[in-house]
């Protein structure tokens, strides 16, 4: 599935802004590629990262000041690129914390007192079906209840799980009676994060995998929800749970080794507001691919938005893989127009698409936002070879002037294989005020 807290340098640097713009946080381990977050909910600021220790660190700040203080966690990450952290306020202000998990036991922490990770703490959950797990996932329902999504089990047998957090009791419970996938013990479903879309529902879509070679994905499918507990297929026909590949919808029928991956999937909304669920597969010449598929009203329509020549990527394997390509989501842009970003090894950018066709627009140009990034930041500084600038989006409060990125450096995942010696120096992470003018 796509790690939404950590990318690949994204953007070029801009003109210069000022010093205060950058933000030392700490020193952390920079020996393999695994995913910080960072957390903005005025008057404070949060970021959860291992440090150069590889210990497990929450680092907070008041936003009218520069001082952080620290508060180290009771869990270490090893070599699993899989394991990354992510953190989420409830109503109360409580901060929560998980991560470090690759079918393992249970592994988070939360506050007893709003606004002080002094207090952090080791806490449970429901208690059943917490010793395999990985992938968690902070999400709020429309009555702003926190989530915690996660799976059960490993890649190619596992079950997608939903809790619901009571702040007046501070327990969790099952928000779901059931796994909301199953996959009975012949698979797994890779599901992106529920995203709420401009209808009022949340929309998720996934692939099924047979076993943990990442080349066993197939059967690009989708549901909808106006609550998170009520799913439906995409015509709002009720999808009884847990969902199966028997019973879901099927989207696209991709086979096995059909060049579909559980990380390449985008979830967009088009300017009249239908889904675009974009992809990766091969052609019927063995080429790979960039797709959309678009729920009309007659059905699903899948088009083949990119032409590329004479190029294949031949995935296949266990553990985090190294990825030759990258897909983003449709992106109204107004006008009858889209954008997708892509990469590829023969190139990258960010096409322009006619909302109807779903096909690049000849010359097109993408008008660059005016953001200010402070002046080297994205800037590798390491001279180890291998190492790349790193980045996490703020899963909190962004203004219309400005926005805050957690930036640092590593080396690329090592298939969660451990990397001989010598190993880089700890990076510096940092915060970036990124300015819009």
């Amino acid at each position: 599935m796509r790690w939404l807290y950590f990318c690949l340098l994204g953007w070029l640097p801009l003109p210069a802004a000022t010093a205060p713009d950058v933000l030392p946080v700490d020193k952390v381990w920079a020996g393999h590629q695994v995913g910080f977050a960072l957390l903005t909910a005025p008057p404070y600021q949060y970021a959860a990262y291992y440090d150069t220790n590889r210990q497990m660190t929450v680092a907070q700040r008041r936003l009218d000041r520069d001082k952080w203080v620290y508060q180290k966690l009771s869990t270490s990450v090893v070599w699993d690129s899989h394991n990354y952290v992510t953190l989420a306020l409830d109503r109360t202000g409580q901060l929560h914390v998980s991560g470090n998990m690759h079918v393992v036991p249970l592994i988070y922490f939360r506050t007893t007192k709003a606004g002080d990770i002094s207090t952090l703490a080791a806490a449970p959950m429901v208690g059943e079906r917490e010793q395999r797990m990985t992938y968690p996932v902070f999400i709020k329902d429309k009555g702003g209840r926190l989530i915690y999504r996660y799976r059960d089990g490993q890649s190619g047998s596992g079950d997608d799980l939903y809790n619901v957090y009571d702040e007046a009791s501070q327990k969790w419970s099952r928000l779901l009676t059931t796994p909301l996938t199953n996959g009975q013990g012949k698979m797994n479903a890779y599901c992106t994060t529920p995203l709420l879309g401009p209808d009022g529902m949340f929309h998720l879509c996934w692939v099924w995998r047979n076993t943990p070679d990442c080349s066993t994905n197939h059967d690009l499918s989708y549901a909808k929800s106006v609550d998170l507990v009520h799913w439906v297929d995409s015509a709002s026909k009720e999808l009884p749970l847990p969902i199966t590949v028997a019973s879901g919808e099927i989207v696209d029928p991709v086979p096995v080794k059909g060049g579909i991956i559980n990380s390449n999937l985008g979830l967009g909304f088009d300017t009249r507001a239908r889904v675009i669920l974009t992809y990766h597969k091969y052609d019927a010449n063995g080429d790979l691919q960039i797709y959309a598929a678009r729920r009309d009203p007659e059905g699903w329509t899948i088009i083949q938005v990119s032409d590329w020549q004479g190029y294949r990527w031949e995935f296949s394997g266990g553990g985090t893989i190294d990825e030759e390509v990258s897909i983003g989501a449709v992106e109204p842009i107004g006008d009858g127009k889209l954008t997708l970003a892509y990469r590829y090894p023969n190139g990258a950018g960010t096409w322009i698409l006619d909302d109807q066709t779903m096909q690049p627009i000849p010359d097109a140009k993408l008008a660059k936002k005016a953001t200010l990034v402070p002046a080297g930041a994205l800037k590798v500084a390491s001279t180890f070879a291998g190492m790349k600038k790193r980045q996490a989006s703020d899963l909190g409060a962004e203004s219309t002037d400005f926005s805050y990125r957690l930036v640092w450096e590593s080396l690329d995942a090592n298939r969660d294989r451990a990397r001989p010696p010598p190993w880089p120096e700890a990076s510096e992470l940092k915060v970036i005020k990124v300015k819009n003018r």
